[in-house]
């Protein structure tokens, strides 16, 4: 019997590595846009001893749920640093007392699954480097083939509405 398309199984998806200077930061699966999901983002992340997954953000449309399958690790959080381990389940709501950045400990990898609403546009808040990331078309995470517009910007360098103008 053939498996309607949106059961999928995790072990037929491929990771996607996500690397920075030819080094493996992360790797994801990303089982809701797998299985078509639209509106559901889930995905299935490893995390390599000592590295973190992204860098320490906000969402100003998507909340963000995290469960850790396996490994050790931690979560910065507006109130600071706390460790995670398997078992644990983190809500992160919208806006700055949602911001977060998760890091592997140091022995063995760290596998958490992320769910996340899939709103677009997005707005991302990255306080640590004043940027801002503007997402259309595709939420953070989603289809990038649908992506309309991706850009990153300083948030301490703002311009004039009618800079450029002629």
């Amino acid at each position: 019997m053939s498996r309607p398309h949106n059961l999928i199984n995790s072990d037929s998806i491929n990771w996607t590595d996500h690397t920075r200077d030819g080094k493996v930061l992360f790797r994801r699966k990303a089982l809701g846009q797998a299985a078509g999901g639209e509106k559901l983002g889930v995905s299935l992340y490893e995390i390599p001893p000592g590295e973190r997954l992204y860098t320490y953000h906000y969402h100003c449309a998507n909340e963000e749920a995290v469960y850790v399958l396996e490994g050790q690790g931690q979560v910065r959080l507006p109130d600071g640093e706390h460790p995670i381990e398997p078992g644990d389940f983190l809500a992160l709501r919208v806006g700055p007392e949602g911001a977060h950045v998760i890091v592997a400990g140091s022995e063995g990898n760290l596998r958490l699954i992320i769910v996340s609403t899939m709103i677009e546009p997005e707005v991302n808040g990255y306080p640590d480097s004043n940027k801002v990331g503007v997402f259309a078309g595709s939420a953070p995470g989603g289809d990038k083939s649908k992506r309309t517009l991706d850009l990153f910007l300083r948030s301490d360098k703002p311009v004039d509405y009618w800079y450029g103008e002629e």
